[in-house]
């Protein structure tokens, strides 16, 4: 877990808390999605993750773009709706689009190295919203 926050950081210029939170947003996601296969293995592949999970879901909420972005989410329902609600809790964080998409592509390129990049594009098929951060 840590090789991935401290990639975060430095990639999205962010301290380790909030890296950490982002990635427990962005798994905790793929993980409610898609529970099994390649995310149950990416998960015990990075010890400290559920954790990071866990905490994500316990933070408090932003408000303002965070709230919208959730509300409107919520409007939508299934994985599109998720997805928005994901953008909204990393709005909340203080994360940008462009840091946002950096964020996919750094967990996504980080699960590549550990899973394989086959089983990750299972994941990617799995919740088309992803592709947009591979």
């Amino acid at each position: 877990m840590e090789e991935l926050v401290q990639r975060i950081c430095a990639s999205l210029g962010v301290d380790e808390n909030t890296a950490k939170i982002s990635i427990g947003h962005v798994l905790g996601f793929i993980q409610k999605e898609f529970p099994e296969g390649p995310v149950k293995e990416l998960l015990a592949k990075i010890p400290g993750l559920q954790e990071a999970i866990d905490a994500a879901a316990a933070a408090p909420g932003g408000g303002g773009l965070d709230s919208l972005l959730g509300g409107l989410g919520g409007l939508m329902g299934g994985a599109k709706g998720d997805i928005m609600a994901l953008a909204g809790k990393l709005s909340g964080l203080g994360l940008d689009m462009g840091q946002m998409q950096k964020l996919g592509s750094e967990i996504f390129a980080h699960a590549d190295g550990l899973i394989g990049k086959e089983n990750v594009d299972k994941i990617v098929a799995a919740i088309p919203a992803l592709a947009q951060f591979r």
